[in-house]
C-alpha cells in the first residue's frame, strides 16, 4: 500500500478578541505542527471589517499546506486548534478568539452538513481574497478582487522571516 501524496489546502485565518495578531501567530505555528502537513506559506496579516457582524476589526490571514490528511480530518483538526485558543459558537458570526476556516482542499469537492468545498462564501470576502491572492494569486482572478473592492481591509504585517516559510506559491 503506498501513502498518498500530499495535496495542498488553503485555510483562512482570523481573530477579533484579545490579542488577535498573536492568536493567529500561534495558529500558523499549529497548523505547521499537524500530522502529516506542512505548512508551506503563510500571507501577510490583515485588518478588517466584520462582515455580517458587530465587534472590533479582525486580524486575517491564509495559510497554504501540504497535507496527507483527507478534508474531514483537517477540518476536525482545525476545530481542536480553534477549541484550544479558547474559540466558543455562542451564535453565527459572534466574537472569535480564532476562527479557522477550510477554503480549499486539492480538487476536493464536497457538500456534508459539517463541510463544503470550495468554501462557499470565499469569493465574496476580502478577507480572503486578499491574503490568498499574496500567497496563491493564480487562484484569485481580477473579477474576485473587483466584486469586494468596497470592503475594508488592509494589510498590517509581513510574514516573519526566517521562519521557514515560502510566502508566496
Amino acid at each position: 500500500m503506498h501513502a498518498q501524496p500530499p495535496i495542498t489546502a488553503y485555510v483562512a485565518l482570523g481573530a477579533n478578541l484579545g490579542d488577535a495578531r498573536a492568536a493567529v501567530r500561534a495558529a500558523l505555528g499549529a497548523l505547521g505542527a499537524l500530522p502529516q502537513t506542512r505548512l508551506v506559506a503563510a500571507s501577510p496579516l490583515y485588518r478588517s471589517a466584520p462582515v455580517d457582524a458587530g465587534g472590533p476589526d479582525y486580524v486575517n490571514a491564509v495559510a497554504a499546506l501540504q497535507t496527507r490528511l483527507a478534508a474531514p480530518d483537517l477540518l476536525a483538526a482545525l476545530h481542536a486548534i480553534e477549541h484550544a485558543a479558547g474559540r466558543e459558537r455562542p451564535h453565527r458570526h459572534a466574537p472569535r478568539t480564532l476562527d479557522l476556516d477550510l477554503l480549499l482542499h486539492g480538487d476536493t469537492r464536497m457538500s456534508s452538513a459539517h463541510l463544503t468545498l470550495p468554501h462557499p462564501r470565499m469569493r465574496e470576502r476580502a478577507f480572503v481574497l486578499r491574503p490568498l491572492a499574496d500567497i496563491a494569486p493564480h487562484l484569485v482572478t481580477p473579477q474576485d478582487l473587483a466584486r469586494v473592492a468596497g470592503q475594508r481591509i488592509e494589510k498590517i504585517d509581513e510574514p516573519k522571516k526566517g521562519a521557514g516559510l515560502a510566502t508566496g506559491p
